[in-house]
Order: C-alpha cells, then sequence, then structure tokens
C-alpha cells in the first residue's frame, strides 16, 4: 500500500506503521482504517481454528496422536499456540489490523494510549464472533472429536475456586500489558515484540494450563465455551484479562509516565 491515507474529515491519518506525528510506530497497535476490524476478525478465529485443531489431536482419547500427559499435551498446544500467534502478528492481515486477537490486549493498548477509543468495541466485537467462527469451523472439519475435548474449553483444576482462577488469569494480562508497555516505549526494538509475545503465550498454556486454564484471553475461551455449553465460570476468563489489562496500563504508566503514543 502507498500514498497517504486520509481520513474522513480529509486530513491525513496515521498508517499502521506510523505514530501520529512522532515517526514510526510498532504495526501491531492498529488500526488505520475502519476496515481493519475484519481482517481481526479473520485473525482470530484462525488462531482459535488452530487451537482446537491441536487440541483435537493431542488431547482426545480416540486420536493417534493423543498425548497421555497433560502436562506435555499443553506444552505442545502452548508451542503450536505461540507460534501461530507469532505468523498472524507477522501476516500482511496481521500487520494492517494490528493482530491483537484479544479483547484485553485491544483494551490495554487503548490504556496505554496506544490505540484509538472509538475501536475499541468493533475490535472487541471482531475477536469474539471469530473466536466462535473459528470454534464452529474446527468442528465442521473435524467433527465429533471436537466435542470429545470440550471443544477447546479450557478448565481449571479441581483445587483452584474461582478467586484463584481470577487472580491467575488477571496476573497473566499485568504482565503481558507490562510487556507490551516495554515495547511501546521502545519502538526500535519491535522487531522483538512478536517473540517475546509467542514465548509467554506459550509459557502461559505450558504452566497455567493444567491450573487455572491458562487462557489469558477472553476470545480464546469464549467460542469453546458457548458451543460446550460450559459457561458458568465465562464471566471469570472474561472479566479477569479486561481488568489485568486495565491494572497493567495504571502500573506502566506510574514505573514510566507518558504523554501516550499517538493514539
Amino acid at each position: 500500500m502507498s500514498g497517504a491515507k486520509t481520513s474522513r474529515t480529509g486530513s491525513p491519518a496515521a498508517s499502521p506503521g506510523t505514530r501520529a506525528g512522532s515517526g514510526p510506530a510498532p504495526v501491531w497497535t492498529g488500526p488505520a482504517r475502519d476496515g481493519w476490524p475484519l481482517y481481526e476478525f479473520a485473525l482470530t478465529a484462525t488462531l482459535m481454528f488452530a487451537v482446537v485443531t491441536v487440541m483435537r489431536w493431542v488431547l482426545d482419547p480416540a486420536s493417534p496422536l493423543v498425548l497421555a500427559d497433560l502436562r506435555t499435551a499443553l506444552l505442545v498446544v502452548g508451542a503450536i499456540t505461540g507460534t501461530m500467534v507469532f505468523g498472524l502478528i507477522r501476516s500482511p492481515w496481521g500487520r494492517l489490523s494490528g493482530a491483537h486477537m484479544n479483547p484485553a490486549i485491544t483494551l490495554a493498548l487503548w490504556r496505554l494510549k496506544a490505540f484509538p477509543g472509538r475501536s475499541v468495541a468493533v475490535y472487541v466485537l471482531a475477536q469474539l464472533s471469530g473466536s466462535f467462527a473459528g470454534t464452529v469451523l474446527a468442528r465442521l472439519a473435524w467433527g465429533p472429536a471436537v466435542a470429545r475435548v470440550g471443544y477447546g474449553a479450557v478448565a481449571a483444576a479441581p483445587s483452584w475456586n474461582g478467586w484463584a482462577v481470577f487472580a491467575a488469569e488477571g496476573a497473566c494480562l499485568v504482565l503481558i500489558t507490562l510487556m507490551i508497555g516495554f515495547f511501546l516505549a521502545r519502538p526500535a526494538r519491535e522487531r522483538w515484540f512478536p517473540w517475546v509475545l509467542a514465548l509467554l503465550v506459550c509459557a502461559i498454556i505450558a504452566v497455567l494450563g493444567p491450573l487455572s486454564g491458562g487462557a489469558a484471553n477472553p476470545a480464546r475461551q469464549f467460542g469453546p465455551a458457548l458451543m460446550s455449553g460450559t459457561t458458568t465460570g465465562l464471566w471469570i476468563y472474561l472479566l479477569a484479562p479486561a481488568l489485568g489489562a486495565a491494572l497493567g496500563a495504571a502500573a506502566h504508566r506510574r514505573i514510566s509516565p507518558s504523554k501516550g503514543y499517538g493514539r
């Protein structure tokens, strides 16, 4: 894409890789145009299709690739999910939309003043819709085997109560948001962001998967929970990451006071 983008008022609009009036910005902040949520929908659907698919193969007892040890299985799920996150961020569509694929990350970027508030609701809607669409596509592709793994919905260990799960899922987003703030403040190191995020996603799934569920993403749980009907604790996986993102952004502002990042 070449040439300056123009807003509805006729003034130049920031491109996905440009902070208004201050030079290059991380490509993952997005968006520059109102149409980018369609890409966000497609990216989230792709991610969820991949997540449900890998869970179908490594967790379904009838699968020839089933891994009996849960921690090993979740390490594989985490590694593949992290790889997918990296690839989608670096994909052409990811560079256009920002490839958040997580309502809590969208909220974090907004609270860090790196994402326009007017686009938050439509991005969140696109991500949640994409989660449901990706889960449905996995069911169509793999049939009843997907139902046997709960459509990929995460679940907490029996020894973990709701508040422990809430604290763990929220803490993940505090950490992720602080990491995002670090890279926003140092745009020259932006190329490392997808790598760090991919490793962090893998670690969260591998370590917290057997405990809190390790979702750390409202969209990650939304579609599978609706498809499987396991919605009793869904509010935890929706609210905790959002609260963690808000707390992480507040902590970043105290640690690194800034006028924002041009959004």
